[in-house]
């Protein structure tokens, strides 16, 4: 911890303002173990103290702005109905969605996780070849291992990047899968 860190005295309310400043300046995820290092809090506080404060993000006042808590790290972000207006106002043009091949195929994966490529091609009844490698590409998702069977062909699953992308804090947060009587998924 740096010299001129006093960790020590930091009250609860002087924390939340430090993890704010801290994810402010970052502008990508920051783990608690590095805030736990940085703040000399606990791993397991800095993410109650985390949960807390976005909970008074969103409940307190209406902001362009979110707290997102993951599993390990935690990151400020806009909320998703102001794209538009940061798209414009930064001249980023509107690209990057994903085809449909590759929702169908990161829906598959997010909700059946981990799964192979060869599920993945048998529910969506087509080759994910390139979708996958999409996914990858994006970060989206991860070989999470291999699977214990001949050939030991590799598990896919989701990231913390995906979680971001889509607003959600936990796979628990998907919706529902609505499926039509005699699917499965």
């Amino acid at each position: 911890m740096p010299d001129e860190i006093n960790a020590e005295a930091l009250s609860r309310k002087d924390a939340k303002k430090v993890l704010e400043a801290i994810l402010f300046a970052s502008g990508h995820p920051v783990t608690f173990k590095k805030l736990s290092e940085v703040m000399g809090i606990s791993a397991k506080e800095i993410k109650e103290i985390a949960q807390e404060y976005a909970k008074e993000y969103s409940r307190f006042a209406p902001r362009g702005i979110q707290l997102l808590v993951l599993d390990s790290a935690c990151q400020l972000t806009t909320k998703e109905e102001f794209a538009p207006y940061i798209r414009s106002a930064l001249g980023v043009k509107e690209g990057g969605n994903l085809s449909k091949s590759s929702l169908e195929t990161l829906a598959v994966i997010a909700y059946n996780q981990p799964v192979t490529k060869t599920y993945i091609d048998q529910v969506r009844g087509s080759d994910s070849s390139y979708a996958v490698t999409n996914l990858l590409d994006k970060g989206i998702i991860e070989c999470q291992g291999r699977l214990d069977v001949p050939g030991k062909p590799r598990l896919y699953g989701t990231t913390p990047a995906f979680l971001r992308s889509f607003g959600l804090s936990s796979l628990e947060e998907l919706p529902p899968l609505e499926l039509s009587e005699g699917e499965s998924l």
